[in-house]
C-alpha cells in the first residue's frame, strides 16, 4: 500500500454534526427514523413535541414541527445491517402507507424515501463508507460547471480540503464525512431552508472572509454563525445555497456523547 499522508488531512473542518430538516408530523417521523431507520430518539434534549433530535452514531437528525423540508440530493447513512434494515423498513410499511415512503435494495445498498420525500442511500457498516453507524456524505446536485467553483470555496474560504473529479467536487468535513456537489439534473430545485452543522478549528477566519463579502446571514451567539451561499471564490456568483451552522470548539455541544442503540431492542 502507497502512503499517502495527505488523505490523512482533515482540515478545518473537523466535524459535521447534524442535518435539520422540519418536518409536520412527529409520530409519523418516529415511525421513519426511529422504528424503521433504526436510530434513537435522543433522551436529554428537545424531548417535546414541537421538536425532536435523532442520533445516529456521533451524528444527528434535527426534525422540528414545520412545513415538509425536503433535502435536494441524497443522503448516505450507514446502519450495521442491511437485512435487518429491510425487515424494520417492511415492519414500518403499513403505517407510513399512503405517504411517499418506499424502498429499494440495490447492489450494496437500500435506497429509501422518507414519508415527505426526502432520500437516502443507507450502506451496511465495515464497507466503504465505514461505520457503524452515521451520515459519511452528503450528495447534492450542482450546474454544470460549478465543481471547480464549490472546491476552491471550500478550500480558500473554509480551509477544507476538497478535490474535483469528473465533474464531482469533494470536501473533506471531518474523518470519514464529506460533502459531495456533483454536476447533473435537479440542481435547479428550489432551496426551502434545511440546514446542516460543522464544527470549525479556525472559527474567526471564515467569519471575516464571509463577512467581508456580505455572506454571513446570522450570529446565533458567541459561539455560532451561519452562511447560505456557495460563491465563485473570485465573483458574487452563487453555485449553490444551502445553510451552514457553523460552531467553534467551544460550542456547549461539541463532541456530547449521543445515546445510541442498535435498532434490533423490541419484544419478541
Amino acid at each position: 500500500m502507497r502512503f499517502e499522508p495527505a488523505s490523512q488531512d482533515v482540515g478545518n473542518i473537523v466535524f459535521f454534526e447534524h442535518v435539520n430538516l422540519t418536518v409536520p408530523d412527529q409520530e409519523v417521523a418516529t415511525d421513519f427514523y426511529v422504528d424503521g431507520l433504526g436510530f434513537t430518539r435522543d433522551p436529554y434534549l428537545m424531548v417535546g413535541t414541537r421538536n425532536m433530535w435523532v442520533n445516529c452514531g456521533r451524528q444527528q437528525f434535527h426534525l422540528p414541527r414545520g412545513e415538509p423540508q425536503r433535502f435536494r440530493g441524497v443522503m448516505g447513512l450507514v446502519v450495521p445491517n442491511l437485512d435487518a434494515l429491510e425487515a424494520r423498513l417492511r415492519r414500518v410499511s403499513e403505517r407510513l402507507d399512503g405517504t411517499r415512503f418506499a424502498w429499494r435494495r440495490r447492489r450494496g445498498h437500500v435506497e429509501v424515501t422518507c414519508p415527505w420525500g426526502n432520500r437516502f442511500r443507507v450502506h451496511a457498516a465495515g464497507g466503504a463508507h465505514g461505520g457503524p453507524v452515521g451520515i459519511p456524505y452528503l450528495e447534492m446536485p450542482i450546474a454544470k460547471g460549478a465543481a471547480a467553483g464549490v472546491a476552491r470555496f471550500y478550500r480558500s474560504v473554509m480551509g477544507a480540503p476538497a478535490t474535483v473529479d469528473d465533474g464531482c467536487a469533494c470536501v473533506n468535513v471531518g474523518p470519514g464525512h464529506r460533502l459531495v456537489f456533483r454536476e447533473g439534473e435537479g440542481h435547479d430545485a428550489e432551496y426551502d431552508g434545511h440546514h446542516l452543522a460543522i464544527y470549525v478549528a479556525d472559527f474567526s477566519g471564515p467569519h471575516r472572509v464571509l463577512a467581508e463579502r456580505g455572506l454571513v446571514t446570522r450570529e446565533d451567539n458567541p459561539h455560532q454563525y451561519r452562511f447560505v451561499d456557495i460563491v465563485a471564490p473570485r465573483g458574487k456568483k452563487v453555485l449553490f445555497s444551502i445553510e451552514h451552522e457553523v460552531r467553534s470548539l467551544h460550542h456547549p455541544l461539541y463532541q456530547r456523547p449521543l445515546v445510541n442503540r442498535t435498532g434490533e431492542e423490541r419484544l419478541p
